[in-house]
């Protein structure tokens, strides 16, 4: 079947995108579903900065490639020896399908799936090969999902079914920014209540993590970020504290309101110096979590000494340690019960041809979470 999709031809375009156009939306062929595979009609993807990272060039994926990768839709086929969905359904998408047989899938971390990841890293479904290309030849798969286009194949695993009352612009934001950020409070993190916590960047998945926090009985939750606009969200959503990281002292800040800093930090912003506030904020004992993703050769220059005599834990977190089909159904019923306001990570909706400007927003931090609307 022809598609129309946003596809990223060379990586390393310059803002303002709108002018350099990366994302070329064009129309693609999309092969049907294999054995053990889906074909989805998208609703509503979302703009996260993993794509903005393969965008900039700060994430080498191969190419070309077709972006996208936290989506919600509707089942409209299914591939041979697929019973357990039917057409019709509706569905989050996960952007990293398991395949329950690998080391790390048997030990219940689907997240970390080995399979899954040389597909991902290859730009292929874990079937093999590519469902998409063009007359110039095919085109790589981003994360096994492809969201940016009106449908997409994907394998049965990057899909967990959910109701059909849940609006899917809202539906499409728990398969990264939610998954990601609760799941690092309550899964890497596991916090316990009346906990102190700080979360360093406010962007979909730090909001995210800030209700998660305040949902798992943090008693106090610093938010910082340079954006005013983002600090004021953080506060409607469960911050009691906020600090602009703008701020020369607001390291100290949060030590001192603390007495010596929170349980817990968590970084989301993708820079090594936001990971280095993010451990100095942290008490003796306590944990530094990040999700954050800057480019790759970044490393973090760590005082042993501190490490071990203060008995410090510093873990990373993907895809929020998650197991989609147990956490993607928590974590809506939390939403429909009022404890994770997802709904107000949702800042823009725009078509597809206007994504370019879309990232934009995303790059300058004037958004949280815009989605795509088909």
């Amino acid at each position: 079947m022809q598609v129309t999709a946003a596809i990223l031809r060379t990586m390393g375009a310059k803002p303002p995108y709108a002018e350099s156009r990366p994302l070329e939306i064009a129309t693609i062929r999309l092969d049907p579903p294999g054995p053990g595979e889906v074909l989805v009609r998208i609703a509503a993807a979302g703009l996260c900065h993993s794509d903005l990272s393969v965008i900039n060039g700060d994430r080498p994926r191969p190419m070309p490639m077709a972006l996208g990768h936290e989506a919600a839709g509707v089942v409209a086929g299914l591939g041979a020896g697929v019973r357990d969905l039917e057409i019709g359904d509706h569905v989050v998408l996960v952007f990293m399908p398991s395949c329950g047989h690998c080391i790390p899938c048997a030990e219940g971390r689907p997240a970390l799936c080995e399979p899954g990841a040389a597909a991902n890293g290859a730009g292929v479904l874990t079937g093999g090969g590519s469902r998409l290309s063009d007359d110039s030849g095919a085109i790589h798969h981003h994360l096994g999902v492809s969201a940016f286009a009106d449908h997409a194949v994907v394998a049965r695993e990057s899909l967990v079914k959910i109701d059909r009352d849940l609006p899917l612009a809202e539906a499409a934001l728990f398969g990264c920014a939610v998954l990601t950020g609760v799941g690092a409070v309550v899964n890497t993190a596991r916090i316990a209540a009346g906990s102190t916590v700080a979360v360093i960047g406010l962007g979909g998945v730090g909001l995210a993590a800030v209700m998660g926090a305040r949902a798992a009985g943090a008693s106090r939750i610093f938010a910082i970020d340079m954006s005013p606009d983002k600090l004021a969200l953080a506060l409607e959503v469960g911050a009691t504290d906020i600090v602009d990281a703008r701020d020369a002292d607001a390291v100290e800040r949060v030590r001192a309101a603390t007495g010596g800093g929170v349980d817990t930090a968590f970084e989301f912003a993708g820079v090594v110096r936001a990971l280095e506030n993010a451990v100095a904020m942290t008490r003796r004992g306590g944990m530094t979590v990040t999700a954050g993703l800057p480019p790759p050769g970044a490393a973090l220059p760590v005082n042993v000494v501190q490490l071990v005599a203060e008995e410090r834990t510093l873990k990373g977190s993907y895809i929020g340690t998650c197991v989609p089909v147990r956490d993607i159904p928590r974590y809506i019923a939390l939403y429909r019960d009022g404890r994770l306001p997802v709904n107000k990570l949702l800042t823009g909706r725009l078509r597809l041809e206007d994504i370019n400007a879309g990232f934009d927003r995303l790059h300058d931090g004037s958004a949280v979470r815009q989605v795509v609307e088909f």
